[in-house]
């Protein structure tokens, strides 16, 4: 069994979608271990994750693609698990799109509509108010390939939305487009979902979507949901080391448990002690325990050295990235030969006050750190 680290779950009455103990192996491989999972109606939930985690199986089991060996998946407190796809009233955007290439613009979108036996006068009305929502007014009588990529994806999106799902599922929609483009199409499905109060399961690797978009984000590896939670609540406390590195860039430091002082705990980190509230500290700890810091780049300040600063070390490089400058700098650490943690900060400063070469010391805003025991 592997418990999953998240909020209360939502009542009955508000759970769109519900995996109970869902188990998945292909052959004598596991790629699900007893997922379970409750879908708040009117929801942007993510499943994110590295390649091979499970998120598209955990997907597929949804839209009924696959079968789970062994759980149950509820839609509207509904059991689905053995019923067919085209049952679930599930809308399904690929990471293709799957257009038919000898159809034009509306019949693809009126596919489904066509095999739901819907009559022809409805079926256009509901193919012409799905092309205005997703702005392809006038598009109509192309094929999809004299359209953008950008078009071809409002298309698969308006085929998902004119079927009037009770659940959307969105499949890696953007990795096709470039950067630009995948931005302006991410606020359009988000202000789509959010008129339409449609439940919506999004998959991505890609944490800056998963940030931008979501009410809640699950994330996953190795077949399992590691923790389940709102972008903000995920990228400041995290409850694992994997999250914690995964979601976002993170200095991983090595120090050792020193003890409590009025409530806080306190580390020896380098060539001092650090004080940390009891919240940060997600593991139990020991006096001398081995522990791994991990701070994320905005909250390491460079300052001038004294003889109270905690770490030193020397800058080696900037990197302009428009609003904030990352700075490495390169840090002796005790247990480690040698270690360059990135600081990030606001503006051109950082560059000139701290040039290449120029010894400074490190300060740690405590919020923004997380203590694990290292991995094995």
């Amino acid at each position: 069994m592997h418990p999953v680290p998240s909020e209360p779950g939502p009542a009955a009455a508000d759970t769109a979608v519900s995996l109970e103990g869902v188990v998945k192996k292909y052959r004598d491989q596991t790629v699900l271990h007893e997922v379970s999972l409750k879908i708040r109606r009117g929801e942007f939930l993510t499943l994110l994750g590295p390649s091979g985690c499970g998120k598209t199986t955990l997907l597929n089991l949804i839209a009924g693609f696959a079968e789970a060996d062994r759980g149950e998946v509820f839609i509207d407190g509904r059991p689905v698990t053995s019923e067919p796809p085209h049952k679930r009233q599930i809308g399904l955007v690929f990471q293709n799109y799957a257009l038919f290439p000898h159809m034009t613009v509306e019949r693809n979108i009126g596919y489904g509509l066509r095999m739901q036996g819907v009559p022809q006068d409805e079926a256009a009305r509901r193919v012409r108010d799905a092309m205005a929502m997703v702005k392809l007014d006038g598009l109509g009588h192309r094929k999809p390939r004299e359209l953008s990529g950008g078009q071809q994806q409002r298309v698969a999106l308006a085929r998902a939305l004119v079927i009037q799902p009770k659940v959307l599922l969105l499949d890696e929609p953007f990795s096709a487009l470039d950067k630009s483009l995948r931005g302006s199409m991410q606020v359009e499905i988000r202000e789509i979902q959010r008129r339409l109060g449609l439940t919506t399961v999004f998959v991505t690797h890609d944490q800056g979507e998963a940030l931008a978009m979501s009410d809640r984000i699950a994330v996953m590896s190795g077949g399992v949901i590691r923790q389940i939670a709102p972008p903000a609540e995920l990228y400041q406390n995290p409850q694992d080391p994997f999250v914690a590195s995964f979601l976002g860039d993170v200095n991983i430091l090595p120090a050792h448990y020193h003890g409590q002082s009025a409530g806080d705990v306190q580390l020896r980190l380098g060539s001092g002690l650090i004080r940390l509230s009891q919240d940060r500290l997600v593991d139990a700890s020991h006096e001398g325990e081995r522990l791994d810091v991990y701070v994320r780049p905005e909250h390491l300040r460079m300052e001038n050295l004294h003889p109270a600063s905690v770490l030193s070390g020397t800058v080696v490089h900037h990197v302009f990235q428009g609003d904030h400058i990352n700075t490495f700098v390169d840090v002796d650490l005790p247990m480690t030969a040698r270690q360059i943690l990135t600081v990030r900060s606001p503006g051109l400063a950082a560059m000139q006050q701290w040039p290449v070469g120029s010894v400074a010391g490190l300060a740690l805003a405590h919020e923004g750190v997380s203590v694990f025991s290292p991995r094995p």
